[in-house]
């Protein structure tokens, strides 16, 4: 696995005996430190430490960044103030997703884009094509690390690590701080999450992360903080019906298919994909994203065809597992709007048998309670 990429934190993975690497989009990264399940149930009942240092981060600046931004992005980036984040998307022309970000304001003319690390050299050539006016773009992926520290301990740890503590605290849910102190280096703060529980991130230089993963999983030791890995970050993110580019969002799948009208803003003006998407909503939007939950025994899992009573397809499952938390057999699947009624009786095909599924209604967790 040598002409695999890895992030700055992985000579310290070998501080656990028990973890796991796979191949992640070209990247050797833990599916998990000693068991998914061990490492969700400790995110939703105390806290993780998650390596994403695999993410992009892009920095866009200059007098016509804030004009560029919104062009290209579906929300509207002139709602951001500075300490501000702001979740939404890249659309192509046929409002499909080329990949969904996180946009920082930084300054008046100054932000940072986080990105899939799957599509940081995609979303890079993208945004440098479709450039124009005064900006800079500037590709601070491979010196920048990011750690996510997720769970309803975070506050208290963060509380015992920083000594801006207070600040930290009373941070708002997608804002952020600039240059606080964490164990000795100057950090971003923010706290935005992906797992559905409250949290921060922590945006670093690359030779600054082991430190501050070290700090924080000592500070943490006492509430319970434990590293955990992709395989858990995929399970919370699934139960928070939180999107993963890839499986939910493609070139192929609109932000309106997949439930992400929120984040698409038709009325601010024009944008790449805007066209087809008021399109898409004025006709009506053909497929939906939801919940299903397996009546018959088995897993839903992603690309399983999904079929209607007649044995037609119509659709295929996005993400599915058998939920840690509800410990029942749930995914999410893509399917024809004209099936998509909650109770709706639906057939996965799972190694060729078609077993029964219903329509049911999605997040499947909520924070601080699972939905029955």
């Amino acid at each position: 696995m040598s002409s695999l990429l890895r992030t700055p934190l992985y000579p310290l993975y070998s501080d656990f005996p028990s973890v796991r690497c796979i191949d992640f989009g070209g990247w050797e990264l833990p599916v998990q430190f000693t068991g998914i399940v061990q490492e969700h149930e400790a995110v939703r009942k105390h806290a993780g430490l998650f390596d994403v240092s695999h993410m992009g981060e892009f920095f866009v600046a200059g007098p016509d960044a804030e004009a560029f931004l919104q062009t290209l992005t579906t929300n509207d980036v002139t709602r951001l103030s500075v300490g501000q984040a702001q979740y939404t998307l890249l659309c192509n022309d046929n409002g499909g997703v080329v990949d969904d970000l996180l946009v920082y304001k930084l300054a008046d003319e100054r932000y940072m884009l986080v990105v899939n690390a799957s599509n940081i050299d995609k979303d890079f050539a993208w945004l440098h094509d479709q450039r124009f006016g005064d900006i800079e773009l500037r590709n601070a992926s491979a010196e920048t690390a990011l750690i996510a520290l997720q769970g309803p301990a975070a506050e208290a740890i963060i509380s015992a690590a920083v000594p801006e503590a207070e600040t930290l605290q009373s941070l708002p849910s997608f804002h952020f701080i600039q240059h606080v102190n964490v164990f000795g280096s100057k950090a971003l703060v923010s706290r935005t999450g992906y797992t559905g529980e409250d949290g921060y991130e922590i945006y670093c230089t690359a030779n600054e992360a082991p430190a501050i993963w070290r700090g924080l999983l000592d500070a943490g030791q006492a509430h319970g903080l434990v590293p955990a890995g992709l395989g858990a970050r995929d399970t919370l993110r699934f139960e928070a019906k939180l999107p993963l580019y890839g499986q939910e969002l493609s070139a192929d799948i609109s932000p309106l298919e997949a439930g992400l009208g929120f984040f698409v803003k038709l009325d601010k003006g024009d944008f790449i994909g805007r066209e087809a998407l008021l399109r898409q909503k004025t006709e009506g939007i053909p497929r939906k994203l939801v919940g299903i939950e397996m009546i018959d025994r088995g897993i839903p899992r992603s690309h399983y065809t999904v079929h209607d009573g007649n044995g037609d397809p119509i659709g295929e499952v996005t993400s599915g597992t058998q939920s840690p938390t509800l410990k029942r057999s749930l995914g999410l699947a893509l399917i024809d709007s004209a099936h998509a009624a909650l109770e709706s009786e639906v057939w996965v095909e799972i190694r060729g048998k078609k077993l029964k599924a219903k329509v049911v209604k999605t997040p499947f967790y909520k924070r601080g309670a699972a939905l029955t």
